[in-house]
């Protein structure tokens, strides 16, 4: 566990304290019977300190983007001969099924 996973895991618990809070104001004003205007300027900044910690943390934690080599052995270029655009490489997609079931129902 790296510290952004640490980060990210604090942002989600001050969003959950912030959204808690949220729900304990708004009993509170339902009993003095006021309307509800929006949250109070703690709570407020709760939000956005919980959501700034959460996005650095989901834009840290993944790590690097690696960027797709065509001339790779592992990424095979299957091309039709006359045009190239149609240019298709090894990804995911080829852990899924690949009969698909394109019935017409009447």
């Amino acid at each position: 566990m790296g510290v952004g996973f640490v980060v990210g895991v604090f942002g989600v618990l001050i969003l959950a304290h912030a959204a808690y809070s949220t729900i304990q104001y708004r009993s509170l004003l339902k009993i003095m019977q006021e309307e509800f205007a929006g949250p109070p300027f703690n709570v407020a900044i709760e939000l956005v300190l919980g959501l700034v910690l959460s996005m650095w943390a989901a834009l840290t934690v993944p790590g690097k983007f690696l960027s797709i080599n065509p001339e790779s052995e592992e990424n095979r270029i299957v091309s039709l001969p006359a045009n190239l655009d149609f240019m298709v490489f090894n990804h995911r997609g080829k852990l899924f099924s690949q009969q698909l079931d394109l019935k017409l129902k009447h």
